[in-house]
């Protein structure tokens, strides 16, 4: 949303000018509004991906796979305080330091100059301005996890359309760029796109599994668990299967991503493009 397009509509600027006031932004500054973008989602990426997150990461993974090491060692696996008490402190332990990252997250999405932004949005919006494209990451929205809006553009009572000769123009170019037809490339990206994303997940538990399986069998001397190296061969199948699956994609991808990105220049310009698909959205959110 330019500002251009901001101020060709003098009641929609009286509004958004109000909003700018109160957070000490001038929403109609095309240069200023970037940076804060850019700023805010450096912020909130820097929070979801530090220390915090990698220690509760690892304080999970410790809870979980306590009990099936301490299974693999005669001397804990035969107290069942040693096998299984130190699970939960280390569960506590990684759900306070996914709180703490949560809380600030949202606090930092909710807060300030953002939350005037997402009113501008929802203004023009109302004034009958559809943004071109809203990032994922502004509404605290996950890309093909969760389409849950944490702090969603905010919802206003439409307003009427003005008097033409209460227009103010700031953009006289009249030329709106065409609307691309869908490649099929694009078309075969969106078929594919929600598929996978498992294989790495899945092939670790395989490696894992096989090789808890023979350290079992060697503690409790039951041979059955060298069965479980069967599960390394499958592992590495499954990883295969993933990067082949990958390349795909990404040979797909380049093309798929400019077809979106010239539909948002078309629509942001006043033409009439199609709704991008979900698949076609986060290739503007990576």
């Amino acid at each position: 949303m330019n500002g251009s397009t901001l101020a060709s509509d003098a009641r929609l600027l009286e509004k958004v000018r109000a909003i700018g006031v109160r957070h000490g932004v001038d929403y109609t500054d095309d240069a200023a509004v970037t940076a804060l973008l850019a700023e805010r989602r450096r912020i909130l990426e820097r929070i979801q991906r530090g220390p915090l997150v990698w220690w509760g990461a690892l304080f999970l993974t410790a809870a979980v796979f306590w009990p099936l090491l301490a299974a693999a060692f005669p001397a804990l696996a035969g107290d069942p305080l040693l096998s299984y008490a130190p699970t939960g402190p280390l569960l506590l332990i990684a759900v306070a330091c996914f709180t703490v990252v949560h809380v600030r997250w949202k606090r930092e999405l909710t807060q300030g100059a953002l939350t005037g932004y997402r009113e501008v949005l929802g203004l023009a919006r109302a004034h009958g301005y559809e943004p071109a494209h809203i990032p994922a990451w502004l509404e605290g929205r996950t890309p093909g996890v969760s389409e849950k809006r944490r702090a969603p553009v905010p919802t206003y009572p439409r307003v009427d359309p003005q008097a033409p000769d209460a227009t103010v123009r700031t953009d006289d170019s009249p030329t709106v760029p065409p609307v691309p037809p869908k490649p099929e490339a694009v078309a075969a990206y969106e078929r594919i796109a929600g598929e996978g994303g498992w294989h790495d997940e899945v092939g670790w538990l395989l490696l894992f599994a096989g090789g808890i399986g023979p350290a079992v069998a060697v503690s409790s001397d039951e041979p059955l668990g060298l069965a479980a190296l069967a599960l390394v061969p499958l592992a590495v199948v499954v990883w295969i299967a993933g990067h082949r699956q990958g390349k795909q994609k990404a040979a797909l991808r380049t093309e798929a991503e400019a077809y979106a990105r010239a539909v948002v220049a078309a629509r942001a310009a006043g033409a009439q493009a199609p709704e991008l698909t979900p698949a076609s959205r986060e290739l503007l959110d990576p």
